[in-house]
């Protein structure tokens, strides 16, 4: 088997699949893992969003304003939509071009950088509408997922919570606007299987929140305890 997987290194050897260059294995080689922008304190101490300057985390005026579902949401890196990101550039190819065999390196990638504490009852991918997920033949926060439960050890719920219709994409529209455009698009399928039980909810991105806050309400509605949201990215720039 060792001189198989030589020889399969030798013939294909591996390369980072941001910049095509050779690499020990098929995951962000240096360079381009030192391109990534870690989320970094100071952070809003509920929703994760990033400060400028330094000092604590503190609550942001948002979260202030308007208190979310989640008790705690934080990412592993930040990206700004004018600048490159070599893994949001891997993220997109995934999800847009289809590509599943991108699927490993993010799941690596969360379950290396993951902020938060794995030590929930239950992981929650955020569901695909049936239309999209037959488009892209996966869901990609399914594939983070399990990423971090086989990592962790942790039971993972890929059926309980649905989105019960589809929705516009959010890439365009404003605050107010998704939380409109996603209201009401999630259901519980067993209550029971939420019933009292801390979640962590996860997800590729996360913009201004609106789509795993209202996840988060709908599993808080049918009775967990506590929802926590762990995504890949967030914007910086939202």
């Amino acid at each position: 088997m060792r001189a198989i997987a030589w020889g399969l290194d030798f013939l294909f050897p591996p390369r980072c699949p941001a910049c095509a260059r050779r690499n020990e294995r098929v995951a962000l080689c240096g360079a381009c893992d030192a391109a990534v922008a870690p989320a970094e304190s100071p952070l809003c101490s509920i929703c994760g969003e990033s400060f400028a300057g330094s000092g604590p985390d503190h609550r942001c005026s948002r979260c202030f304003a308007r208190a979310p579902h989640f008790a705690r949401a934080r990412a592993c890196a930040v990206y700004h939509r004018d600048r490159r990101s070599p893994l949001i550039e891997v993220l997109h190819r995934c999800k847009y071009g289809r590509d599943v065999t991108l699927a490993p390196v993010l799941g690596g990638y969360l379950a290396d950088h993951c902020p938060l504490p794995v030590d929930h009852d239950l992981l929650i991918p955020v569901p695909l509408d049936l239309e999209r997920l037959r488009w892209r033949g996966f869901n990609q926060a399914a594939v983070l997922s399990h990423a971090l439960a086989v990592r962790h050890r942790r039971p993972i719920d890929r059926m309980t919570l649905q989105r019960r219709r589809a929705t516009p994409p959010q890439v365009g529209l404003g605050e107010d606007e998704r939380r409109r455009n996603i209201a009401g698009a999630f259901a519980v399928r067993d209550a029971t299987a939420v019933q009292d039980r801390t979640i962590l909810l996860v997800d590729d991105v996360m913009t201004t929140g609106a789509t795993v806050d209202e996840c988060a309400k709908t599993l808080r509605r049918a009775g967990a305890r506590q929802v926590d949201v762990v995504v890949l990215a967030r914007a910086a720039d939202r």
